[in-house]
């Protein structure tokens, strides 16, 4: 298992693990925002802004987006099936290196309350993540994370 860049040839599998982690995404319910999701990520795939993580039988098992334009990370999931296994750190690990440490990044999660932001909370506080702005995305309540710059 490595992590990757996605290629176009990927978008199948990618897919399969999206629609498979869709349940715990606000912004994936439905069909129609699971095929936008899909030309997201070809555009985040074109622009090399976009990680996988491969098992031995080539399925991908976990995904990461990212933005150097925004400096942030966009979007993390991991197969149920994988969890705990470090592919979440190995993913944000690789991404960090793309972007920007002179400048904070941000990502947005559950809120502390939310049982669905207990795993990622954790995953970017043991990153250096701190938390900040309370916010609402895809009409659902989140909070946003910043890493803050690197000293020179």
């Amino acid at each position: 298992m490595r992590i990757q860049l996605g290629q176009k040839d990927d978008i199948d599998l990618w897919m399969r693990l999206v629609e498979e982690i869709s349940w715990n995404f606000p912004g994936l319910e439905t069909d129609e925002k699971i095929a936008e999701h899909r030309k997201t990520v070809l555009r985040f795939i074109s622009k090399s802004q976009a990680l996988c993580e491969k098992d031995d039988q080539g399925r991908i098992i976990g995904v990461l987006l990212f933005s150097r334009s925004r400096n942030m990370i966009c979007c993390l999931g991991v197969s149920p099936l994988h969890r705990r296994r470090g592919i979440a750190s190995r993913l944000l690990t690789e991404a960090l290196k793309q972007l920007d440490r002179t400048k904070a990044i941000s990502v947005s999660t559950f809120r502390e309350n939310d049982e669905k932001g207990i795993a990622p909370r954790a995953l970017y506080q043991k990153f250096g993540f701190v938390a900040d702005v309370l916010t609402v995305e895809f009409g659902y309540p989140n909070q946003v994370f910043l890493l803050h710059p690197l000293s020179a």
